[in-house]
């Protein structure tokens, strides 16, 4: 399972406390909103791409769709999103869990700035049913991303 090598992942970081696991679904925004208690918007999803046959993972704002162009200024390319089966092999976890954190090697990621509004958000932890309160700088840290961007938009 996918949460176990995010909690391998967490260990290192001596944070494996931190992750939170639900009875319940918290597949969508909505469905982890509610799971953790917090607004929409502080839900840390992560959405992933293909660029140039690779994966990408942008983290975003629960409340921020992906602005086409700003998409296409970033990348040099159209948003074309993984189909479920593609993040599972590119990613080694499924949709509803997928995060930055236990992620296959060559996966590049990138932190939106949507998210920069906040001092804490929920990305998931690998299942459809567990989160992690993170700062941006534990966000950071935890999820070596790439750089932060600007490629969402309806968040403002």
């Amino acid at each position: 399972m996918a949460i176990e090598k995010v909690k391998e992942y967490f260990e290192q970081y001596d944070m494996v406390d931190k992750i939170l696991e639900f009875d319940v679904s918290s597949a969508t925004v909505e469905l982890a909103a509610q799971a953790v208690g917090c607004e929409p918007k502080r839900i840390a999803k992560t959405l992933s791409f293909r660029v140039e046959g690779k994966a990408i993972l942008i983290v975003v704002a629960g409340d921020a769709k992906i602005d086409n162009s700003k998409y296409k200024a970033q990348f040099s390319t159209k948003a074309k999103m993984l189909t479920p089966d593609e993040v599972i092999d590119f990613t080694g976890h499924a949709v509803g869990g997928v995060c930055p954190f236990g992620i296959n090697d060559g996966v590049t990621v990138y932190l939106d700035k949507s998210l920069k509004r906040f001092k804490t958000v929920f990305p998931a932890c690998g299942s459809s049913n567990s989160a992690i309160e993170l700062t941006m700088d534990e966000l950071e840290k935890y999820s070596n991303y790439s750089s932060w961007i600007d490629v969402c938009k309806e968040w403002q």
